[in-house]
């Protein structure tokens, strides 16, 4: 009882430090070694079950994590998904997946079960000599050790699940003042894909800049909200297919007052938009308006807006004017450095090039062209990429091939997060964003099928249908057990994409060739 005690209460002071289960199992095999039991090797990991029955690495100590090792556990316990009430020792296969003759290696190992509340969610395994047997005392003991440790892995979920919470009472702010911005849209002649662009455009400008992530953030929110009082513009105005006479410019001229009035509150967020609303048609000259702010009176985040917006209107079709090219477009802007625009957004416009370049064409307006060629700058090569973009992935479509290399980085990204320990609610965002283009990608793609009569098209409008379903279920299951689906969704992301992309959009090649 004293040993218990002792090993709850020091494991609770851990925990209540920090939610990171790797740092709680490493405290608990230091503690068995000193106060327990020295047979006890200061190796194990945790396994928590997904919804399907599978266990997972979610934490480890002394060895490699599954992410790195693709490390498969096969046991008598892990073959049945209801966890067992008792502590027990088994022997246990440790197999690296993906190999033709996968390595493997036995492992004598004891397992506490963990049960918190609504059921089973798992076990601690955790390494033992294989000379070490166990009497009835020492396993009343671990049983009581295996309740403590279930009390503090719900005290980790409870933590993660809030923190999912949290984003998503932001993202419930952060769409209604969005919804305001595709208000606004439906009353233009511009597009939903400039909004998407040109918020993507001010984020890679921002990137360069150095502006902190918290900004930035605020930034991708807010951007879309630059011309939302364009709801106040009377229609005669906002939809006239000509040039303007200097009398509706200056009606039209008043949708920056109309956006500050709208935009009322304190919020971080609201405040933000605001800025953008009513300042992105102010100069760094101070000849600009609605109140002719100069330098740095204009917020920073309107000064990004303000080239991201110029630089796609310039560049994009409208039913008053031919697009610019982006060369001519480019050099424009480099021109109004220090009198249209502020200089150092200028120069991070510039460096941004490629990414904008790119951007360009993961949200076109056309219809793809199978045949097109790019010739965008390469993509730098990434050093913590967890799966890299294979040349021979290739579809033989330019801009599929694009959208393909997009969502690698996305899901890179998501992998950094995990591995990196960010917490589910970063997961839960890269979950979101993943969701988000794959959509945008499926439904290019499909258009672009259907325009070109490609036989395969019900195929594929399953798959993608399928896989939006799935990656729902993963975000549902993120306020389950959060501990365990951003390792779920990370395995199934990466082996849904590369088989997805050679065995079905190989065949898209065909296209290309008709």
């Amino acid at each position: 009882m004293l040993a218990i005690s002792r090993l709850v209460f020091e494991l609770t002071l851990t925990s209540s430090r920090t939610a990171d289960l790797d740092v709680l199992l490493e405290r608990l095999l230091t503690l068995l070694q000193n106060h327990h039991d020295p047979q006890l090797e200061p190796q194990g990991a945790i396994l928590l079950l997904n919804p399907r029955g599978r266990y997972f690495q979610v934490a480890q100590f002394g060895m490699e994590p599954a992410w790195k090792t693709g490390l498969k556990w096969e046991a008598p316990a892990f073959d049945d998904a209801i966890v067992s009430r008792h502590s027990m020792v088994q022997d246990v296969s440790l197999k690296v997946a993906g190999s033709g003759h996968p390595a493997s290696t036995k492992s004598r190992m004891l397992l506490l079960p963990l049960h918190i509340e609504d059921g089973g969610k798992g076990y601690v395994a955790i390494s033992m000599r294989p000379e070490h047997l166990s009497d009835s005392l020492d396993m009343d003991f671990f049983d009581d050790l295996a309740l403590a440790l279930s009390g503090l892995v719900q005290r980790a979920l409870s933590d993660e699940t809030l923190r999912i919470r949290e984003l998503e009472l932001e993202d419930a702010r952060a769409d209604a003042i969005r919804s305001l911005g595709v208000a606004s849209r439906y009353r233009d002649n511009e597009t939903g894909w400039h909004i998407m662009r040109m918020t993507n455009f001010a984020q890679a400008i921002a990137k360069k800049m150095g502006v902190p992530d918290e900004q930035r953030e605020l930034l991708y929110v807010t951007a879309p909200m630059h011309d939302v009082g364009k709801i106040g513009i009377p229609d005669a105005v906002l939809l006239k297919p000509g040039r303007l006479t200097a009398e509706e410019f200056e009606i039209m001229k008043t949708h920056t007052d109309i956006g500050v009035t709208i935009l009322t509150g304190n919020d971080a967020m609201i405040a933000a938009a605001r800025d953008i609303a009513g300042s992105h048609h102010e100069r760094w000259d101070g000849t600009g308006y609605p109140q002719g702010l100069k330098a740095g009176q204009i917020p920073l985040l309107a000064r990004i807006c303000a080239v991201a917006d110029v630089f796609d209107a310039l560049t994009s079709t409208r039913p008053y004017k031919e697009p610019w090219s982006v060369e001519a477009a480019h050099d424009w802007v480099m021109s109004e450095s220090g009198s249209q625009f502020d200089p150092a957004v200028v120069q991070a416009f510039d460096a941004a090039m490629p990414e904008l370049l790119r951007i360009r064409e993961l949200y076109r307006d056309d219809i793809i062209d199978p045949k097109q060629v790019l010739s965008l700058p390469p993509v730098k090569h990434r050093e913590d990429a967890w799966i890299d973009w294979d040349p021979s992935l290739s579809v033989g479509i330019d801009v599929i091939d694009e959208h393909h290399r997009y969502l690698f980085d996305l899901i890179n990204d998501l992998h950094a997060v995990v591995v990196n320990k960010r917490g589910a609610r970063e997961v839960a965002r890269l979950v979101k964003s993943l969701d988000a283009y794959a959509k945008i990608h499926f439904r290019a793609e499909e258009q672009m099928m259907d325009h070109y009569g490609f036989s395969g098209i019900n195929r594929q409008l399953h798959q993608h249908h399928a896989f939006e379903e799935k990656i729902g279920e993963f975000y549902e299951e993120l306020h389950a057990n959060p501990l365990v689906a951003q390792f779920d969704v990370l395995a199934y992301m990466g082996d849904w994409l590369i088989e997805h992309i050679r065995v079905e959009d190989a065949q898209l090649q065909a296209l290309a060739h008709e």
